[in-house]
């Protein structure tokens, strides 16, 4: 997948101008596609607990999209976060590292962080049998009943992009209500 993907996979539901948070960002590639959605004047919270990871993700967002506004978050999301009040975050192939029995509550906590009617989009690999690199994916259904006993609403697809890892790649949205 490439930047393009990335942005496509989340276009639908990112409005100019809002304050997101990329949770598990990594090195940034949906922080890099937050922020060509987002535009000057917004803002994204950055949480991963790998300074280094973080580290090239600011260098990154700096070098290509200045005029956006970066908050670092050295933290594991499944912990308490300390996080403004949200219009939107993404869990980019970050949920699938959480056991998943614990996944939605993860998802219900992450989601106290949105405003009312705030936008809570996962990106997962559309499988529900993972491997060593991937230990718990979630397919589209799965997410849908995970949203639900999160306490999320109006669960659509958003978008599909195949990958050669289990198969392919979904987007979806939820908000809260």
């Amino acid at each position: 997948m490439n930047h393009a993907d990335h942005v496509n996979l989340l276009r639908a539901s990112v409005q100019p101008g809002d304050t997101w948070a990329d949770i598990g960002s990594g090195t940034g590639a949906f922080t890099l596609a937050l922020a060509d959605l987002l535009g000057p004047g917004g803002s994204i919270v950055a949480v991963d607990r790998d300074p280094g990871v973080l580290a090239d993700n600011a260098a990154a967002l700096a070098e290509r999209f200045p005029s956006v506004e970066l908050r670092i978050v050295d933290a594991d999301f499944t912990d308490e976060l300390d996080l403004p009040v949200l219009d939107g975050l993404v869990a980019a192939n970050s949920l699938h590292f959480v056991p998943r029995e614990r996944q939605a509550g993860v998802v219900r906590t992450l989601a106290t962080h949105l405003r009312p009617g705030g936008t809570f989009v996962v990106v997962e690999y559309d499988a529900d049998h993972g491997n060593p690199w991937v230990p718990y994916p979630f397919r589209f259904d799965s997410w849908v009943s995970m949203a639900a006993r999160a306490g999320l609403v109006e669960t659509r697809r958003l978008g599909h992009a195949p990958s050669r890892f289990l198969g392919g790649i979904y987007s979806a949205v939820a908000r809260r209500p």
